[in-house]
């Protein structure tokens, strides 16, 4: 098992995080995260050491998407860097679609990912403004 640098591996794990994430599927969230993980923005940290952690965090981002009426999330990989034989920093631009069908700019985050047996899984997010 290596650090996955394949643009399509990485696009899945995405895709299926983005899905996951603007149909509030709190237990898919969950489990595109290593434990513990770790959230880091200008302002804030936060940790989580189980997945019912990881759930209540992204609890409140459902509805947010639904006020929004966000209906799909597509991650455009910027940048891919193998850190180790394990790990791999992405840089990520979110871009959603409204139930209108118009584009809406979302925000980039640096992931830091680790390659297991299953595939990659989130150790830590990198809020990038």
């Amino acid at each position: 098992m290596t650090a996955s640098t394949d643009l399509g591996t990485l696009t899945d794990f995405f895709d299926r995080y983005g899905v996951a994430l603007t149909t509030g599927d709190v237990s898919a969230i969950a489990s595109c995260y290593a434990l513990p993980g770790l959230v880091v923005a200008d302002t804030y940290s936060f940790s989580f050491s189980s997945p019912a952690a990881v759930a209540l965090s992204f609890v409140g981002a459902a509805p947010d998407y639904q006020d929004r009426e966000l209906v799909a999330a597509n991650a455009v990989i910027l940048q891919v860097e193998p850190v180790s034989a394990l790990l791999t920093l992405v840089a990520v631009q979110w871009e959603f679609l409204d139930s209108g069908g118009q584009a809406v700019p979302g925000e980039r985050y640096r992931y830091l990912l680790r390659a297991t047996d299953d595939g990659p899984v989130i150790c830590t997010v990198i809020r990038a403004g």
